[in-house]
């Protein structure tokens, strides 16, 4: 039998709750399958580790998850307690960069059973490709001086390796679903690094003749997928402009809080990151409330890496029974626990 080792780092907040359930689902599915199974180690990195130990992971800690196959993470983060700079570039970037986790991927799609709050929001069943590396948020830049002499330069850098990289995997993608793929820019108003993004998606998509390709600013992008979000497939964006897209596209979804997210190493040469979009959320921390639909489509993501693609949609179909039925956690205006929900998604799986 084929065994997965999965680095588990529940982190912050509800991150310890919902990582749990996320478990027990895809060990339900692994089980049911017959042909492989998880073997999950804990590791307890995160804000309250930083309290203890002055850091977010230890000095190792890359060392440590190269020999996974797989990183599982909950949420991050306890900004009363640990700066927000401190908790995310000590942990979540420095996994990211460390691991090569160059290609971060994110689906928005309406299910069944959840309400979106867009009056006419088709069937939309989007998915953004977001460089993850560099781009906007590289580390490149500082401050100097002080007072109104004050300056703070932060420097956007965009290499051709990593622009391609992103750029031909999303059109990979989209010859795998509808053919349609839109690079989202701002070269009107980036007169450097966005004209070179355009170069390069029209370098690359040149090679995919079957696929139907479109541009768009992202101010304008960000209007499209509120007004017509079902005309789009495969989005592909820098790593800023994937950020706000994704988050628009869980809002559309209409909650934030299930959407889901990949960090991928391509090569696979390390391990990739399989995370919810939606953060510690500490106010309802230890309450028993807090949605795992989230971290259990995470999962969903993390099976179609590993080949899996068919328990991933039977996974996808058992999130929708949960909605449909109205067995929803209270941010989704239901009065189901955690454990219920998960509880429900699992019998439905069995059931199946």
């Amino acid at each position: 039998m084929k065994t997965y080792r999965i680095a588990t780092i529940p982190g912050d907040g509800i991150g310890k709750e919902v990582v749990p359930e996320a478990m027990r689902v895809l060990d339900a599915l692994a089980e049911l399958d017959g042909g492989f199974q998880f073997e999950w180690d804990i590791l307890p990195w995160g804000c309250d580790y930083y309290l203890e130990h002055g850091e977010m992971m230890p000095e190792d800690g890359l060392e440590i998850l190269k020999k996974y196959d797989q990183i599982f993470l909950g949420a991050v983060g306890l900004p009363e307690l640990v700066p927000d700079h401190i908790s995310l570039w000590g942990l979540l970037i420095k996994i990211r960069r460390g691991l090569k986790q160059q290609i971060n991927v994110r689906p928005a799609k309406l299910l069944q059973g959840l309400e979106s709050p867009l009056k006419n929001p088709g069937s939309f069943d989007i998915v953004v490709v977001r460089e993850n590396s560099e781009g906007e948020y590289s580390d490149s830049g500082g401050r100097m001086h002080s007072g109104s002499d004050e300056i703070a330069i932060q420097n956007a850098v965009f290499t051709r390796k990593g622009t391609e990289r992103a750029i031909a995997y999303a059109c990979e993608l989209a010859s795998k679903r509808s053919k349609k793929i839109t690079s989202v820019t701002k070269s009107n108003g980036l007169s450097h690094s966005m004209p070179f993004w355009d170069d390069v998606f029209h370098d690359v998509v040149s090679k995919y003749d079957e696929l139907q390709q479109s541009s768009a600013h992202i101010d304008a992008m960000a209007a499209y997928m509120i007004m017509k979000p079902a005309e789009y497939d495969v989005v592909v964006a820098s790593n800023l402009f994937g950020d706000i897209l994704t988050d628009i596209g869980g809002a559309i979804m209409g909650s934030i809080g299930i959407a889901p997210a990949a960090n991928l190493n391509v090569e696979r040469e390390y391990p990739s990151m399989f995370e919810p979009v939606h953060g510690s959320a500490p106010d309802i921390a230890g309450l028993g409330v807090a949605n795992p639909l989230g971290q259990i489509w995470t999962g969903k993501l993390m099976l179609d890496f590993l080949g899996h693609e068919q328990l991933g949609e039977k996974l996808l179909s058992a999130i929708e029974y949960t909605l449909k039925s109205n067995i929803k956690t209270k941010d989704l205006k239901g009065s189901a626990t955690t454990t219920e929900v998960t509880d429900a998604l699992i019998a439905y799986l069995k059931q199946s």
